[in-house]
């Protein structure tokens, strides 16, 4: 090759590189001015991007079978849809062309072809992408250089932009959702951070004031004068009737009754509601029952065999507030009343099944005698007398009592030397029971349920019989017959005709049973609270 052609190809070398760094920078400087004619342009012709609830743009990348961003590299034809949907100028685009040679054309055809690099995929719970940093402007241009089509729907994507977020540093390592929560916390969520010393403070309330009901319930359930026991059930209750006379003293208003009526006793009443009665004759054996059923609940915690009182008056309802303070003011357990309003209260006695009636009218205890229930007529003692708070004490009189009145004709027709006889003959035969053997039953079944927690020296209940009759002539007919009942007495008392007053002194039983008015008589001089029982030929009561 000879020199001219050396120095012609170093003159062609020399030029084609000064025209190339002409090209390079007038195409630089093209492409800036087409870039922002883009970008205006485009801000002002496209239409406002689709945002979501939480207000980021919905973008093409986003699949829409699902919302995790896809992974897959944008191909060829992608990117030229892309690019061709911007719209670029057109004379920026014939200038880019034409003052491109071959060579430069097929550069940048190869640089367009290349893939871009994928895009990381986003997790799921993760917070939304991190919008793109401010990049400068060497930059722009040497991306520009790089790849001009993808660079300028980059330009158009970064126009569609509607919020402009802070610079935020990726996490160096991974947080769960809570404690990306308390970083960038909602105006809700510092709503409830708010609220939950308020609720803290009222679950430390709630728990202050269970703790202080739980103390006083626990206060109330061992004081014994508020620990008020349900009453049993009728049906296995053994039901004591007792009428407002024989609880209470309430001489002042019968006496109102008899002499000024109706009208004025029930005025009285009114007045002197909130005034306490005074006790009367079968108060104190009212309490002793108390006494018994609490010293069942004790043994037998469940237990419904015990003593239900009721009190039973024809006392209008009015008089029943004063009834209440009374029995209220004593502590009494009396939760069934039955106030009739003037009519006799006999015909309630089967409808609450009482097994035994306690009154100070005789006229109605022998109509209850007549209905087959077990009655007898209170009077109190002549003097005051200590009686036992911890035992119930029951006496009971045999004949017209405990049995029926057979040898009371006998001794009446044929005098005591006949009822002798009629006894030893019939030494085996047994009694015919009298109105309280039923009584006398209930009593047993309750003293055997001490018995059997081995609590017979203890037993809160005890039984007399206290009787007039022999017990060499008569008295073996009368064990006889209540071994043959499957019944014990605890203390047998034969007196042959004594007088019974000195020997209840002795026993001071809250109640003595007898038919006699004699012997009735006679204990209450010595302070005995006595019932009188009118069965058989002695049904007659002197008031």
């Amino acid at each position: 090759m000879s020199q001219t052609s050396l120095k012609q190809k170093k003159k062609n070398d020399t030029g084609s590189k000064n025209s190339k760094d002409s090209i390079d920078t007038e195409k630089r400087k093209d492409s800036e001015k087409s870039g922002v004619r883009l970008s205006t342009q485009e801000s002002q012709e496209s239409p406002l991007p689709k945002t979501d609830s939480r207000g980021y743009v919905v973008r093409n990348q986003w699949s829409r079978t699902s919302r995790s961003p896809s992974t897959r590299a944008p191909s060829v034809d992608e990117t030229r849809s892309k690019s061709a949907s911007l719209k670029l100028p057109a004379s920026s685009t014939t200038s880019r062309t034409s003052s491109t040679s071959p060579s430069q054309q097929e550069s940048q055809k190869e640089l367009s072809a290349q893939p871009s690099p994928p895009t990381p995929p986003m997790p799921l719970d993760s917070s939304p992408p991190t919008p793109p940093e401010s990049y400068s402007q060497s930059r722009r241009s040497s991306k520009m250089q790089e790849n001009p089509e993808a660079w300028a729907h980059g330009i158009a994507r970064d126009s569609m932009q509607l919020r402009e977020y802070p610079p935020r540093t990726p996490p160096t390592e991974w947080k769960s959702y809570a404690q990306r929560r308390t970083t960038y916390s909602t105006q809700l969520d510092r709503d409830c951070l708010s609220e939950l010393p308020r609720q803290q403070q009222l679950e430390e309330e709630e728990e202050e004031d269970e703790a202080y009901w739980a103390s006083v319930r626990t206060l109330y359930e061992k004081t014994p004068s508020c620990s008020r026991p349900r009453p049993p059930k009728p049906k296995h209750a053994i039901t004591i009737a007792v009428s407002s006379r024989a609880l209470f003293n309430m001489v002042d208003g019968r006496k109102i009754f008899e002499e000024e009526g109706l009208e004025k006793y029930m005025e009285y009443q009114l007045t002197n509601e909130n005034v306490i009665l005074t006790p009367g004759p079968a108060f104190r054996f009212v309490k002793a029952l108390q006494h018994v059923n609490a010293r069942l609940r004790e043994l037998y915690p469940n237990e419904q065999d015990l003593f239900d009182i009721v009190l039973m008056t024809n006392n209008h309802a009015q008089v029943g507030v004063r009834l209440i303070n009374s029995v209220n003011h004593y502590g009494l357990l009396i939760d069934r009343f039955c106030l009739t309003g003037g009519k006799s209260p006999i015909g309630y006695l089967k409808a609450y099944l009482t097994n035994l009636y306690l009154s100070a009218d005789s006229e109605k205890v022998q109509e209850a005698i007549q209905e087959g229930i077990a009655s007898a007529t209170m009077f109190d003692g002549a003097k005051d007398m200590a009686y036992c708070d911890t035992q119930l004490r029951v006496a009971f009189d045999g004949d017209a009592v405990l049995f029926s009145d057979e040898s009371e004709h006998i001794t009446k027709e044929h005098g005591l030397d006949k009822f002798f006889q009629h006894e030893a003959l019939f030494e085996n035969k047994p009694l015919a029971q009298g109105p309280l053997k039923g009584f006398l039953e209930d009593l047993g079944r309750l003293q055997k349920k001490f018995y059997a927690k081995d609590e017979r020296l203890l037993c809160p209940i005890r039984t007399y019989l206290v009787t007039a009759r022999s017990a060499a002539s008569s008295g073996a007919r009368v064990l006889k017959t209540l071994r043959r009942w499957g019944l014990e007495i605890d203390e047998a008392l034969f007196l042959a005709g004594a007088p019974k007053g000195p020997i209840l002194v002795k026993i001071r039983p809250h109640i003595f049973f007898d038919d006699h008015m004699f012997h009735i008589e006679g204990a209450q001089k010595f302070g005995t609270i006595t019932a009188h029982v009118p069965y058989g030929i002695n049904q007659k009561t002197n008031n």
